[in-house]
């Protein structure tokens, strides 16, 4: 088990566990059955039954959560500081204890199934799930994190029982803590906790999926469809998504120029120039924003929006013209010094807290085997030329990588 802790001159404390078994491992179980996993780890261990733990931090004032991706669980708790060791004991008595009992999933199979349905009510993050389930159509990465209707019904105890056995080992963990403590002493309290529930915590890494184990290189990434598709949906305005493959987590520095593209073209900033033109300027849209999401062997560049149906075009037209415009005329110096900044900024103010530098710091472990620096981010993102941006522009935006989904 990879573990990390930080100082952070605070009252309140903040673990997280990691575990790297997401969507995209669920191959010889049921589609869903990890985000399954995550809502029903609470529900019972070896030790105490669902109302202990979620009692457990709530009458102390703390917090517990979890959520789950395509590629990670993470499990993390926020607690005064001087209950802290009591939250990272629940985490890894969770995940090294938890019983899966019939009775607590059959009731939470209907919570899961709610929530399915309650994503087809928001076409905005209905479209985005089936934009990338259309993109990777075939491959682990396709399949939607939360599973089918009909597939969660059919998870057993028995086989989330197997998952947590198959998926849940040290090896594949990572232990991240935040909080006003010695880092030393923390490290040897944090040792002697996972002692306690894991017989090898000093299991080796698993190696993340997309990595050749002998050499550290990336696998060829998983093949793609292109496609420029219309689905016709009784609501009031149109959702769009387009976007394209982008660069992997271990793509230094491309990703960091990826970042930064996708924060001036509509990042969270009024001033993003999607945001400029379309909102500012036409008043065609409520919001437009991008995200850019990073797996072990691809990525994910998109822009997202809703609209009036009657402005859905001019909204595509103009998005044209303006990546068109940053594919041919690189930014001038002032501009991409300001377009950094702005990112340096927001990347800074984003991780201030503790609960975001712990999983931060989680996800890292579970990538590099280690923490980057901000020093390093910085420099990387300091580092970027306007030439770079360009090129960058055109690999992700070009005429024939970029797919496109419309709900009209």
């Amino acid at each position: 088990m990879l573990y990390a802790a930080k100082r952070r001159a605070s009252g309140v404390g903040c673990c997280a566990l990691s575990i790297r078994c997401g969507t995209r491992s669920e191959e010889g179980f049921h589609s869903g059955i990890a985000h399954f996993a995550e809502h029903c780890i609470f529900k019972g261990t070896s030790r105490r039954g669902s109302n202990a733990i979620n009692n457990c931090l709530d009458r102390l004032g703390g917090e517990l959560n979890a959520y789950t991706t395509k590629e990670e669980i993470v499990i993390h708790a926020t607690v005064l500081k001087e209950d802290l060791y009591k939250a990272v004991g629940l985490l890894l008595e969770l995940a090294s204890s938890a019983t899966f009992p019939e009775n607590e999933i059959e009731t939470e199979k209907g919570v899961v199934i709610d929530e399915i349905k309650s994503y087809r009510d928001s076409p905005a993050d209905d479209v985005y799930d089936r934009f990338e389930g259309m993109l990777f159509e075939g491959h682990p990465l396709g399949k939607p994190i939360l599973g089918t209707a009909e597939s969660v019904r059919k998870i057993s105890s028995e086989e989330l029982r197997l998952f947590a056995r198959q998926k849940f080992r040290p090896g594949a963990m990572a232990l991240t803590v935040v909080a006003d403590y010695d880092e030393k002493l923390m490290e040897k309290k944090i040792n002697a906790l996972t002692a306690k529930y894991f017989s090898d915590p000093c299991e080796a890494p698993v190696t993340p999926a997309g990595i050749r184990p002998e050499e550290g290189a990336l696998f060829h990434g998983p093949e793609v469809n292109i496609f420029d598709r219309t689905i016709g949906k009784r609501h009031h305005e149109a959702n769009a998504v387009i976007g394209s493959l982008a660069p992997s987590l271990y793509e230094h520095p491309d990703r960091l120029t990826a970042i930064l593209l996708g924060n001036l073209l509509a990042g969270p900033a009024s001033n993003s120039i999607l945001n400029s033109v379309l909102r500012e300027k036409h008043g065609w849209v409520y919001g437009v924003e991008s995200s850019y999401t990073q797996y072990s062997d691809t990525g994910i560049m998109a822009i997202s929006l809703g609209c009036e149906k009657e402005n859905l075009e001019k909204c595509f037209e103009a998005m044209g013209r303006e990546i068109l415009r940053l594919q041919e005329n690189p930014l001038s110096p002032a501009r991409l010094k300001a377009a950094k900044k702005q990112l340096l900024g927001q990347l800074a103010i984003s991780s201030e807290g503790g609960e975001s530098q712990c999983l931060g710091m989680g996800k890292s472990l579970l990538a590099y085997g280690t923490i980057v620096p901000d020093e390093t981010s910085r420099k990387e993102i300091e580092a970027i030329t306007a030439a770079g941006l360009q090129e960058m522009a055109c690999r992700l935006f070009g005429k024939d990588s970029v797919s496109r989904l419309i709900y009209l």
